[in-house]
């Protein structure tokens, strides 16, 4: 039967209401789709089986290593080992907070991450923070946090990514010039550092097959070959 010209537009008008519901969520991000697809994994995503989430579209891998002084994300050293297995190309983050100098955050960080040929450069969340039991010990977060840079671009050959929010960003890192960005937009392609950003996470809560529960979506800038350029080399400094 056919429907009414009004009923047909009402209809049309929720549809685009959906999709931009869905792409504000970022359910669903069409600008991401042409570029190189990767996941950031804790251990919030539980047991992964990496060969059937290599599978699904994913060629690339960031997996949470440590966090401040002292934590070791449970799942690193699996995650690691068979995300290398599943033929994908890996890195390590870290999560900065205020509690630890940037010195002894960077120790903690390459005395458990292995410098290891093809691994990506490490990268550094630097979002909210979270709250320290013992307060906090800096006064000066840029300052800690380039130090945190230095120390491991020493150790592993290559200066890490920054990863960051819009909002944080523009609240303690306008300063932080000559810096690649790992950037969270998850509605359209960030429209801030958009000389800089390297790797962009737009999805939060992705189904992907391997994975039990949702996941972070990030697309590389560049394409396959640029992403084997962007690995750690072999030539370079070990430990």
């Amino acid at each position: 039967m056919k429907k009414p010209a009004a009923f047909s537009l009402a209809i049309a008008a929720l549809a685009l209401l959906g999709a931009g519901v869905a792409m504000a969520a970022g359910w669903w991000t069409p600008w991401a789709q042409a570029r190189v697809q990767g996941v950031d994994v804790s251990w919030h995503q539980g047991a992964i089986d990496w060969r059937a989430l290599a599978a699904d579209d994913v060629h690339f891998a960031y997996i949470k290593a440590t966090e401040g002084g002292d934590y070791v994300d449970p799942r690193f050293a699996f995650n690691w080992r068979e995300a290398a297995a599943a033929g994908l190309y890996r890195g390590a983050y870290h999560f900065f907070t205020l509690c630890r100098t940037g010195e002894a955050q960077a120790a903690h960080f390459i005395a458990t991450v292995p410098r290891e040929d093809g691994m990506l450069p490490p990268a550094v969340d630097l979002e909210h923070m979270g709250p320290c039991t013992q307060g906090p010990t800096m006064t000066d977060v840029v300052a800690e946090a380039r130090i945190f840079l230095d120390l491991l671009e020493a150790h592993y050959g290559v200066r890490p990514l920054l990863y960051t929010t819009r909002q944080y960003h523009d609240l303690h890192l306008t300063q932080m010039q000559g810096e690649r960005f790992w950037l969270r937009s998850l509605f359209t392609e960030p429209n801030y550092r958009t000389n800089d950003w390297i790797i962009w996470q737009h999805h939060n809560s992705a189904r992907k097959r391997g994975v039990a529960g949702p996941i972070d979506l990030n697309v590389f800038r560049g394409d396959a070959n640029d992403l084997a350029r962007f690995a750690i080399p072999a030539s370079g400094p070990s430990s």
